[in-house]
């Protein structure tokens, strides 16, 4: 080694570093998927007690046992989520048919307007309701594997929502023994480094689900306006979908366009079209510098990778789950820059007089 230069050596411990770590996670991605019915609600669990955590807070600040807080937060987590789809259901069942319809007059029209460059469009539509019934046929064969799966995810929802109350009460002691097993005197630093982890995640999520809110109440107010049926319903599964960046959106939209086509044509679905356009344009240049300007930043380029991955690992859910772990890295990474970084930002354990970077 002492043959090569001072830059090769620098360059080869470095490729030997990044291998390590490259190793190191992807045997922790495989075990993860080995044990995924275990670690599935604990990462699920650790994103709800991130958004709730406030709920839980001010319930115990206003005198409220703490056993008694999280029990009444669980209950509050159910009521929401039933309700969301309950709502989103009710206002979906039945749409199907009106849907194939519409997209059949809508290829149609296009097809007298453009002649024969609208005719494929034509048959696609006409054949929509042939692809549904194979699609149908196809999952009916499958129905065994499809209710296992569907167990599967019940039973994962009601262990992560028992994660959560316990990770509410008990939080407290999850510190302790933190800081009972770091070995020698990193007892601080690894407190510090979670509870920056774990701020970051909370920062993310009561970012993401405040604009989230303010995106299912303009969408919602649009097609009232509109008059599209089940307005509420597609409010909230905007709501629901804003969770899972960019493609949440998407997807919530074009059902939201898909059923204003449905009821009230294709000029209404234009305009719908418009409203939900609108709203992604103020979510992404203003709510998204202004609401989220003091929790973790990332670019759209390392969110739109973050989600690919985690689609390649663990499909939808993986997408619900990397970006907010993506940003308690971050959040862990800036601590670690604080602390040995020489930086200006300070430890998270710094006192309260300490100026913080903004």
């Amino acid at each position: 080694m002492r043959l090569l230069p001072e830059p090769v050596r620098r360059l080869a411990a470095w490729c030997v570093v990044l291998l390590l770590v490259a190793g190191v996670g992807w045997v922790g991605v495989l075990l993860c998927g080995e044990f995924r019915t275990a670690v599935t609600p604990v990462l699920l669990a650790l994103l709800g007690t991130a958004l709730l955590g406030p709920l839980y807070r001010w319930l115990v600040r206003v005198g409220v046992r703490p056993s008694l807080a999280a029990g009444l937060t669980c209950v509050a987590v159910v009521a929401v989520v039933g309700g969301a789809l309950y709502i989103v259901v009710s206002a979906l069942v039945g749409s199907g048919g009106q849907i194939v319809s519409s997209l059949r007059s809508a290829a149609q029209s296009i097809a007298r307007h453009f002649g024969a460059a609208g005719t494929g469009l034509d048959d696609l539509a006409g054949k929509a309701r042939e692809l549904l019934g194979k699609f149908g046929a196809t999952a009916a064969s499958n129905v065994i594997s499809g209710v296992s799966v569907v167990a599967e995810g019940i039973a994962m929802a009601v262990l992560a929502l028992l994660l959560v109350f316990f990770f509410l009460r008990d939080s407290h002691r999850a510190l302790a023994a933190l800081r009972s097993l770091a070995p020698g005197g990193t007892a601080d630093m690894l407190e510090a480094i979670a509870r920056r982890a774990f701020a970051a995640m909370e920062g993310f999520m009561r970012g993401t689900t405040f604009i989230a809110f303010i995106d299912a109440l303009c969408i919602t107010v649009g097609l009232l306006i509109l008059r599209v049926p089940g307005a509420v319903g597609l409010g909230a599964l905007v709501l629901v979908g804003a969770y899972i960046p960019y493609l949440g959106a998407f997807i919530s939209g074009a059902v939201a366009v898909l059923v204003a086509l449905a009821d009230r044509g294709f000029v209404i679905a234009l305009w719908a079209l418009g409203v939900v356009l609108a709203v992604q344009v103020l979510e992404g240049h203003v709510l998204q510098p202004v609401i989220q300007s003091r929790t973790v930043q990332m670019h759209p380029a390392v969110v739109m990778v973050t989600i690919t991955a985690g689609a390649s690992v663990a499909g939808i859910l993986g997408m619900l789950l990397a970006v907010p772990l993506t940003a308690a890295a971050f959040g862990v990474g800036a601590e670690l820059r604080g602390r040995y970084g020489g930086t200006a930002e300070p430890p998270a354990d710094a006192p309260p007089d300490t100026p913080r970077a903004p």
